[in-house]
């Protein structure tokens, strides 16, 4: 807790996060990005990433939280109206989840960390989080020295106990080689970290082009 925080009695919430993923129809993604180009390019946008290895068909968006009735009344009237993001000739599902960032990450922000981006999601058992996040909070710095992980964060709507994190690289064989060098060296995963899961799914996601983070 900061000085501010102890004085003021006030809590530091840590960054919130919409995450929404689209299943498009097959070989429908190209076109579904053109239209989400146009209507959701605005200053909450933080990524809009393509599935090219996994649950493929699916795009990934990723924005501010706004934290409020507005937000819930945007996602209410965007079911109620049909519009479902201008995608509704293309679309076969679409989930939208706010995710809390762990208390140690920085704020997502816009630039060029991949082109490729790893996105694990995970569900953990129902006391999972709390150990998790220790043992995140205490293996992340040295696992970092390899390469650095773009977001770690719990889901506090929809099933909660999801925990996703996203690491970011220049190509598949920098992921294969990292990866394996971190297992090396022993710093990934975290001791004990495997022990706390239920289920693992592993996507891989490219950037559109008009995506902030790239």
């Amino acid at each position: 807790m900061t000085g501010e925080t102890a004085r003021s009695g006030r809590v530091t919430l840590p960054e919130h996060y919409d995450v929404t993923i689209l299943a498009v129809r097959p070989g429908t993604h190209p076109q579904a990005l053109t239209v989400l180009s146009k209507t959701q390019a605005d200053d909450g946008l933080l990524a809009c990433w393509y599935s090219d290895i996994g649950a493929v068909n699916q795009i990934l968006l990723i924005r501010k939280s706004a934290l409020g009735m507005a937000a819930l009344e945007g996602r209410l009237a965007a079911v109620t109206t049909g519009t479902l993001f201008g995608l509704g000739a293309f679309l076969t599902g679409m989930s939208i989840d706010t995710y809390a960032s762990f208390d140690f990450m920085p704020p997502l922000r816009p630039g060029t960390f991949g082109p490729c981006y790893e996105v694990r999601s995970y569900v953990l058992k129902p006391e999972g989080l709390a150990p998790t996040i220790e043992l995140w909070r205490k293996a992340v710095p040295g696992r970092s020295t390899i390469s650095p992980v773009l977001a770690a964060m719990t889901a506090v709507t929809g099933l909660v106990t999801r925990f996703m994190h996203i690491w970011p690289y220049k190509n598949f064989d920098e992921r294969a080689r990292l990866r394996d060098k971190a297992v090396a060296d022993g710093l990934w995963p975290p001791p004990g970290g495997p022990s706390h899961l239920v289920s693992q799914q592993v996507d891989i996601y490219l950037p559109a082009p008009f995506s902030p983070m790239q």
